[in-house]
């Protein structure tokens, strides 16, 4: 009997974190309100990207099941952070919600070091996740101007996310690779001879 196919939950966790981030860049850059991204950080952003986090487990992929299951959880906490300063509960100033960011900021940092060894369209997401939140910890410690700087910048995060959400459902779709995602820009270093010489006898 064939092994039934199984679903690759990260298609759900870049859907869910590209789609969230780019509402909330929507917001910063002055297009609309806070209320759309309180509930998409509740429900996609949080709560749908992080059963694809925790699913990512079962699959063995250590780095989707950290980052899923963490971004899941990060959306999670920002709308409750705003629903609680909405609602004067447990209130966090401009400048608790930046060291909330500066948090995550060095979280992302360790993501980003992995994505250099995945594929060119996973770093150049870190990449621009990373500079995201740089940007926006600037901008609560001083330098407020930089919050649409970093709202534009992370709408292009978002949208390699779903770059390589289209690439995982087109490439299944079709039966091939129909987008690219490009080799890792961090490449392992070559085995030493001796290692390989030892390796080839042992086999």
């Amino acid at each position: 009997m064939a092994e039934q196919k199984v679903g690759n939950p990260a298609v759900v966790g870049l859907a869910g974190f590209g789609l969230t981030t780019m509402v909330l860049q929507f917001h910063n850059v002055g297009w609309m309100g806070i209320g759309p991204v309180v509930w998409l950080g509740l429900i996609f952003g949080g709560f749908a990207q992080m059963v694809a986090g925790l699913q990512e487990m079962k699959t063995g992929n250590n780095f989707g099941y950290c980052a899923f299951t963490a971004y899941g959880c990060f959306w999670i906490a920002l709308a409750l952070l705003l629903i609680g300063n909405h609602y004067n509960l447990y209130v966090s100033s401009k400048s608790d919600i930046g060291w909330f960011l500066i948090a995550w900021t060095l979280f992302t940092a360790i993501l980003w070091v992995g994505a250099l060894r995945i594929s060119g369209a996973l770093a150049l997401t870190f990449t621009l996740l990373l500079g995201g939140f740089v940007l926006l910890d600037l901008a609560h410690f001083g330098f407020p101007e930089l919050t649409v700087v970093a709202g534009y910048e992370l709408m292009l995060c978002a949208a390699m996310a779903w770059y390589i959400m289209a690439h995982l459902i087109f490439a299944d779709v079709f039966g091939r690779d129909v987008l690219p995602v490009g080799k890792p820009w961090l490449r392992a270093p070559a085995a030493p001879v001796a290692t390989l010489k030892v390796a080839g006898a042992t086999a």
